[in-house]
């Protein structure tokens, strides 16, 4: 475990070899010095012998209740048992400590007759060591708590960003049965009333928006630019069947059209314009796109029908759920009874929710 870098930094949330180093360094210098070691009235073979023993002890300490806090770590993982890790970590630090200690000085005291172990003399030295210990431990476990809790706050990002991912998806495969819906009804008015070479032509139009939808594919965002293209198509679909009755006035900077916007959302505005407003010769519908403040706008004169077409209702909501996952720029909608807009916001990769 401690050869190996990758084991190190899983169990332990960091490379800990040159911690652990300088810390079995510190910690031996530490309990020479609680052992109150008189370095200047020693000589050099007694002081080297000194420096040894502190160094093994505090080597043993560090490596041995390291590999206790690693099985730990294995055995109770997450955050929620912190409390049971840590509280078992001291408890066993503190055996540890004092089994190492008398191990240790019965060591010695097998090669030297001047030493044997008595506890109540060591009492302070052992106090001393388990608090040091204790202290290295708990950096340890500081670490690995920061480590767990920046790992559970990016889990939590991830599943947020599922969730919105998975609402998008949805949001986005109703956008097409709609517009699929409100083609077969324009399709529908077509043969009722246009020649069959007009409905052929339909087809054909509509042929080349459904191919675009499929090369948008998953995408939630598109340029202005590539929306513009898909709607003026749909547009033009739309002309075939009400000639000079429907006028679209587009007031629209080149400069912006790198701007971004949801796919579709410009194309259902004017589809749903179309769909509950009256045109004719007596009524045409004139349609304004234009850009105002970051935001593209489509308004149109309210000429409500006698008899409306079938709705999903769904086509303005799917909007302003869309953006509302994606931004924090909402859909500005307003309807003063003879005018009705739409405000949809231009955004870019800043404006977008993380």
């Amino acid at each position: 475990m401690f050869t190996n870098k990758e084991k190190r930094i899983k169990y332990l949330g960091f490379d800990d070899k040159w911690f652990t180093v300088i810390g079995v360094l510190l910690l031996g210098l530490s309990v020479s010095y609680v052992f109150n070691v008189d370095a200047v009235h020693l000589i050099t073979i007694e002081l080297t012998f000194t420096i040894v023993a502190a160094l093994f002890f505090s080597t043993c300490d560090w490596l041995i209740n390291r590999s206790i806090l690693i099985r730990l770590r294995i055995i109770y993982p997450s955050l929620k048992d912190s409390i049971k890790r840590i509280t078992l970590l001291f408890i066993i630090t503190l055996i540890t400590v004092t089994l190492v200690d008398f191990l240790g000085v019965s060591l010695i005291s097998l090669l030297s007759e001047h030493v044997s172990y008595d506890f109540q003399e060591r009492a302070r030295s052992l106090l001393v060591v388990v608090f040091l210990t204790t202290m290295i431990m708990a950096i340890y476990e500081a670490i690995y708590f920061f480590v767990l809790l920046k790992k559970s706050v990016r889990e939590e990002e991830q599943a947020k960003q599922a969730i919105i991912q998975a609402e998008l998806d949805t949001l986005r495969n109703q956008v097409q049965p709609h517009f699929f819906f409100n083609s077969l009804n324009t399709l529908r008015d077509i043969i009722d009333q246009s020649p069959k070479e007009d409905a052929k032509q339909f087809v054909d139009k509509l042929s080349e928006i459904y191919r675009f939808l499929l090369e948008s594919g998953s995408t939630h965002l598109i340029s202005l630019k590539e929306e513009l293209k898909f709607t003026k198509a749909y547009i033009h679909v739309q002309s075939e069947r009400f000639g000079e009755n429907l006028q679209l006035n587009w007031n629209i900077p080149e400069a912006l059209e790198h701007k971004l916007i949801a796919p579709m959302s410009l194309q259902l505005l004017l589809e749903n314009a179309i769909k509950h407003n009256v045109i004719s010769r007596a009524k045409p519908l004139e349609i304004n796109v234009k850009i105002v403040d970051d935001l593209i706008v489509v308004a149109n004169k309210i000429q409500k029908k006698s008899t409306q077409l079938p709705s999903t209702k769904m086509g303005l909501k799917n909007i302003e759920k869309r953006y509302t996952l994606i931004s924090d720029r909402s859909v500005e909608i307003v309807n003063d009874g003879s005018q009705f807009s739409v405000a949809l916001p231009l955004l870019n990769n800043s404006m977008l929710k993380e």
